[in-house]
């Protein structure tokens, strides 16, 4: 008998913030290849591009794309089963060099507390989950 390997699930995303709407001004091909590096996200790998968000531990990844001389950032987490969440997206302005701006840094580390708190309520199962609050 020959087995089909298991088929791998799309992950939705779920966009903090004005993450989306940020990434989405970016210019087109800033666009083109993050959108194909959630899109590998979404079906469980990772793509050359990102790499691992400092000071957040485990599960957060940044994709840093060049185009014309300026720098991009999407920041997204993988640590919530079934989901990737894009946390923020930015062009890189730092005054400080290669460092980002505290102010970037901040705001990842507020909207992945948003990211849990959205998760663990609508869809953690146990007491905190919709479902169960509504009796369904």
């Amino acid at each position: 008998m020959i087995r089909k390997p298991p088929v791998k699930r799309e992950k939705p995303i779920q966009w903090v913030g004005s993450s989306k709407s940020d990434l989405l001004d970016f210019p087109t091909d800033v666009v083109s290849e993050m959108g194909y590096a959630l899109g590998v996200a979404q079906f469980g790998g990772k793509h050359p591009a990102a790499k691992p968000w400092k000071g957040e531990g485990a599960g957060v990844f940044e994709l840093v794309e060049s185009f014309e001389g300026n720098a991009y950032r999407a920041i997204y987490t993988v640590r919530f089963e079934g989901f990737v969440y894009v946390l923020h997206a930015f062009q890189k302005k730092s005054p400080s060099g290669i460092r980002t701006a505290q102010a970037d840094i901040d705001l990842v580390s507020e909207r992945l507390k948003r990211a849990r708190e959205h998760f663990e309520s609508n869809y953690r199962p146990g007491p905190k989950s919709k479902a169960v609050k509504h009796g369904k």
